[in-house]
């Protein structure tokens, strides 16, 4: 006989991405194979975990709400510079590395 599961802590979850360091290894992890849709689902997932969520983020961000939105949707297809000004809003930046390691 199994032990009941648990529903999945999505407070604890947000906790965790809303801290910077955790949030750059999340996306760092979720980059890592190249796989874009799955890097703008975690974007879209530390944004919504931030106090306030894509909204503030939009606002810190200087971006415009709707248009984040739209990019982090998952047919949305966001530009460098609005990443890279979200990632700024959230105490993070891009970075490139040799993959020849």
């Amino acid at each position: 006989m199994t032990a009941p599961s648990k529903p999945f802590d999505f407070q604890g979850r947000d906790l965790l991405l809303r801290d910077p360091e955790q949030a750059s290894i999340y996306l760092a992890e979720c980059l890592e194979d190249g796989d874009i849709e799955l890097f703008q689902e975690a974007l879209r997932n530390v944004a919504r975990a931030q106090d306030g969520g894509v909204r503030a983020v939009a606002k810190q961000a200087d971006l415009n709400r709707e248009n984040l939105y739209r990019a982090l949707s998952r047919k949305g297809k966001p530009q460098l510079e609005t990443v890279t000004k979200m990632l700024a809003a959230l105490g993070l930046r891009l970075t490139v590395t040799s993959s020849h390691h």
